[in-house]
C-alpha cells in the first residue's frame, strides 16, 4: 500500500468542517499565500492519486481496437470505486497544512523583483 494511500486511510474522515481564515492565515501571516501552499500541495497529492489509480487500473487494460470485446472488469470498477470515495485533495492538503506537515519556504528573490 503507497504511503498517500495509509495516510489517506489513517486521516479519513468523512465530515467537513469549516476552517477559521484566521487560522488559516496565522501560519504564514498571509491568507493568500497559505491558500497557495495549499493548492499547491493539493495538486501534488492529485497528481500522486492519479497516477497511482492509473497504474492499478494499467493492470486490467486489454489493449484491443474492436469496441465488440468491451467487457467490465469487477475489479477495476471496485478500484475506481474506492478511489472515488477518498477525500478530496484539496481536504486532505489543508488538513497537512494546519498540522504543519507540509514544509514551505519564501524565496526571497522574488520579493525585491
Amino acid at each position: 500500500m503507497s504511503r498517500l494511500r495509509r495516510q489517506v486511510n489513517a486521516s479519513t474522515t468523512n465530515v467537513v468542517e469549516t476552517k477559521n481564515l484566521t487560522d488559516i492565515k496565522a501560519k504564514t501571516g498571509n491568507l493568500y499565500e497559505s491558500i497557495a501552499i495549499i493548492a499547491k500541495r493539493s495538486n501534488q497529492i492529485n497528481i500522486s492519486m492519479k497516477e497511482e489509480l492509473h497504474n492499478k487500473l494499467e493492470e486490467f487494460a486489454t489493449h484491443t481496437d474492436s469496441l465488440e470485446e468491451i467487457h467490465e472488469n469487477k475489479e477495476q470498477i471496485e478500484i475506481s470505486k474506492a478511489y472515488e470515495r477518498m477525500p478530496n485533495s484539496a481536504l486532505l492538503a489543508t488538513q497537512e497544512f494546519m498540522e504543519d506537515k507540509i514544509y514551505y519556504r519564501k524565496n526571497e528573490d522574488d520579493l525585491f523583483s
